[in-house]
């Protein structure tokens, strides 16, 4: 049987949804705004790689006259002494920490956020009302009370892990993409003699990829740039995550702007890595939270 072949329209274009004067406005709107954000990113790129002088030119670091390597060099040779730490130490900080926080954070959310969304227990609604209201607590109204609170263990690794665990956005976007799966599907476990963590576990769980991932990379980014908190609670340098460090290398006389620029490359390569990783799914998830809204 031939297979139907596509008409043209009239307007040049083919047969389907005709693109309106809007969509352009649209199309035009998000590639400015999405120039806007990339803007900053190619400067930095194009400075770490511009001899040191022409680091600050303005768009004369987009000349890609003498550009090299030298800066990313110089950066790796200023961090290569006990006195300076090493790149590769900080790399390590902020890798460990962002892993533990990423990791530990998907466990413990999810669960919270399925016994809110999928069981029946005394006092859900209030719980629910409390993680709500975190939401609208920014870190910055609580951080020196938890400064005062955690005073004891300053200078550890786990002082920059265990507090940022539990999280109320996490818990939040877990309960919505969960609140969505039909409940028919736990009855139907449950007939079969499935407890609770074996419904979340063979079946909440597998379901929620979108989620997981969205959660993933939400957390990733927020904790691999966290930057208040290790100001307040880190003072040997062994222990500093890349945003700590690079604030104090920033800070070194005279500055030199285009390391400065190659490291801060350096801190944002692992981020791209992560959301090329999980892009599909974290587009799945958030598509699926806007259907779902």
């Amino acid at each position: 049987m031939p297979r139907p072949t596509s008409t043209t329209r009239p307007g040049g274009t083919r047969s389907g949804r005709r693109v309106r004067p809007g969509d352009w406005a649209r199309y035009g709107l998000l590639l400015v705004t999405g120039a806007l954000f990339l803007a900053p990113v190619a400067y930095m790129v194009a400075a770490s790689l511009a001899p040191a002088q022409r680091a600050l030119a303005g768009f004369a670091v987009f000349d890609p006259r003498g550009w090299g390597l030298h800066n990313y060099t110089g950066v790796f040779a200023s961090l290569s002494s006990p006195s300076t730490g090493h790149l590769w130490q900080f790399f390590a900080v902020s890798f460990t920490v962002t892993t533990c926080v990423v990791g530990l954070g998907l466990v413990v959310n999810s669960m919270a956020a399925f016994a809110l969304s999928r069981l029946g227990w005394r006092g859900r609604g209030a719980v629910l009302l409390g993680v709500l209201m975190l939401l609208i607590v920014p870190f910055e109204a609580v951080a020196v009370p938890m400064f005062y609170l955690y005073n004891d263990a300053r200078n550890t690794l786990w002082i920059q892990i265990v507090p940022f665990i539990g999280n109320a956005l996490s818990i939040f976007l877990f309960y919505s993409f969960f609140s969505g799966i039909p409940r028919s599907i736990d009855e139907a476990a449950r007939m079969d003699g499935a407890g609770p963590l074996r419904v979340f576990w063979q079946i909440i769980a597998p379901m929620s990829k979108p989620a997981y991932a969205s959660v993933a990379v939400l957390t990733f980014l927020t904790q691999w740039g966290s930057f208040l908190w290790p100001v307040l609670m880190i003072s040997e340098p062994q222990l500093r995550p890349l945003p700590l460090q690079i604030s104090v290398f920033a800070g070194q006389l005279p500055p030199a702007w285009g390391q400065v620029m190659a490291f801060g490359v350096l801190l944002v390569i692992p981020v791209i890595v992560v959301f090329l990783v999980f892009q599909r799914w974290f587009i799945e998830g958030v598509a699926s939270s806007a259907v779902k809204g």
